[in-house]
């Protein structure tokens, strides 16, 4: 997920997004209600087919083995404040209402409770630790599942996949089920589904890039030409896009070439520092020894810092404290002539004003020392998890809500108002890539070998903070060798890892004496 993994609020808990998404979802509902009445009755056929191959239940009977369910039930959601696909469970829910009523004979509502990103795991955590069923259903982070899962908050959904196989969905990768529903790595133990999936994509401003007078500039100088199609992006190695990037950066028409993201906030600068080290070869952790030290502060990791931190060079001034606002503001203000961003924003990164002029396409690949060539980047998006307090009626009403949300229609719904699925039939579908345009991009990243998680562990929280300390102390200048900062985030993670008997490898003495300051 890591991962939004993002944070859409500021430090008073006020939504970046919620005024901007809502236009924009506005918008795109008046788009597709001109082509609603000519699909009409292409939709109505395809529905009629479906209702005459799967069985369902009738109106009012419930299925054998479930509790009865008699009068209206009230189902909370707790999610991200200002994301838009954390919010589109709620905003679609009256569609899963109609739906139970018919299928199911019952009446249902829902309510949404929502928190910063930042303060979402502590919100879940101190309800669930009371027991409680206040939030029926939570929109997690994939991180946090071995933090939910370890003391039995959420439910573990093997044995329900089993009871339902209607839940037994087949992925559009092997990265979806590893992401957002495994703990612990490695095994086939499962507890989420996956709501959003997403990744980091590309967007650029092709009316720059297609600018005769830039082309030209651009091939005189370096000698090959400036990338214009989503095929030519394939081809381009970071190498190449740091020259592209120097080259729109034009301080004194307040243009730059990129923007990427450097604020200490949550994961933000993790999520974009781990794309160099994953392309480049480096690894974070060894999962089956348990071990850190020796693996994250290696040569290959430390060039990557080095790197990430030159590309510092060629975005605007205070860089270093951009998150997702800040970035979609520079992308959209027309600061920057590209943007590493999360397919998931596309929806704000892309306006009616610029639309005609954005592209969305894969982020550069790098080239390693043996000459091989990987794209591999942080993958983001979120899982559903259940709570495992609910009531026989609440959970019996949290199954169907999936069994609904998995449908064809629904996920295809979901795909048009702006969420990213991850199924394979709705991912596969003639035409998905043109519902949104970010789409293409997304399925494009969204594979095992270009899309990378990182720890489901329960001690998540304090080594993400440890590393977001050391990392962003080096990309501000605070500290100036990355090698002395990957050795200091090692010892400080192998001991909260050993101290909390997750590993038996203890930091070694060395570690006495490094300290950050250096």
């Amino acid at each position: 997920m890591g991962c939004y993994k993002n944070h859409a609020l500021n430090n008073e808990g006020k939504s970046f997004f919620p005024r901007v998404f809502q236009n924009t979802y506005e918008r795109r509902i008046k788009r597709m209600n001109k082509f609603s009445k000519r699909s009409f009755m292409v939709v109505l056929i395809f529905c009629f087919v479906i209702a005459s191959t799967i069985p369902l239940f009738a109106k009012g009977e419930k299925e054998p083995g479930a509790p009865e369910i008699k009068k209206p039930i009230e189902m909370a959601i707790l999610g991200i404040g200002g994301w838009l696909p954390s919010r589109l469970g709620v905003d679609m829910s009256p569609l899963f209402a109609e739906y139970a009523k018919e299928n199911y004979g019952y009446e249902v509502s829902f309510s949404f409770a929502e928190a910063p990103f930042s303060a979402l795991f502590q919100k879940a955590a101190a309800s669930l630790a009371t027991r409680s069923q206040e939030y029926n259903l939570i929109i997690s982070d994939s991180q946090w599942l071995g933090a939910f899962a370890e003391p039995g908050w959420i439910v573990n959904i093997n044995e329900l996949i089993e009871k339902n196989p209607e839940l037994d969905i087949e992925w559009y990768d092997p990265v979806v089920k590893n992401t957002y529903m495994v703990y612990p790595d490695g095994t086939d133990q499962l507890w989420g589904f996956p709501e959003e999936g997403d990744v980091i994509v590309l967007y650029v401003r092709n009316d720059l890039f297609s600018d005769p007078a830039e082309k030209r500039a651009f091939k005189t100088k370096h000698g090959f030409n400036l990338p214009q199609t989503f095929e030519d992006w394939e081809k381009i190695t970071m190498t190449d896009f740091e020259k592209i990037a120097k080259f729109f950066t034009r301080p004194n028409k307040d243009l730059y070439g990129t923007a990427m993201q450097y604020q200490k906030e949550y994961d933000f600068m993790t999520m974009y520092l781990y794309p160099f080290m994953f392309s480049l070869g480096g690894e974070i952790w060894d999962p089956k020894a348990r071990k850190i030290w020796g693996v994250i502060n290696s040569d290959v990791n430390a060039k990557a810092m080095v790197w990430n931190k030159r590309m510092l060079n060629s975005q605007p001034p205070g860089a270093i404290n951009y998150g997702i606002p800040e970035e979609v503001d520079a992308f959209t203000q027309g600061k920057v002539a590209t943007a590493y961003q999360w397919a998931a924003v596309g929806g704000v990164m892309i306006t009616e004003e610029n639309r005609d002029d954005v592209i969305v396409v894969p982020p550069p690949a790098f080239k390693r020392d043996d000459g091989s060539v990987r794209r591999v980047y942080s993958v983001g998006g979120q899982p559903w998890v259940i709570n495992k307090f609910n009531d026989e009626e609440h959970m019996k009403v949290a199954i169907d809500f999936l069994k609904w949300w998995y449908l064809p229609e629904t996920q295809l719904e979901y795909a048009r108002r702006g969420g990213n699925p991850t199924d394979k039939a709705t991912m596969t579908k003639s035409g998905f890539e043109d519902i949104q345009p970010w789409f293409r991009a997304y399925k494009y990243m969204l594979r095992t070998d270009r899309a990378r998680d990182f720890w489901h562990e329960p001690k998540y929280s304090e080594m993400l903070a440890v590393q977001q300390e050391g990392w962003t102390a080096f990309a501000s200048g605070q500290v100036s060798d990355p090698k002395n900062t990957l050795d200091w985030i090692a010892c400080e993670q192998q001991k909260i890892m050993y101290e909390a008997d997750r590993s038996d490898i203890a930091p070694p003495n060395v570690c006495k004496s490094i300290t950050l300051g250096k």
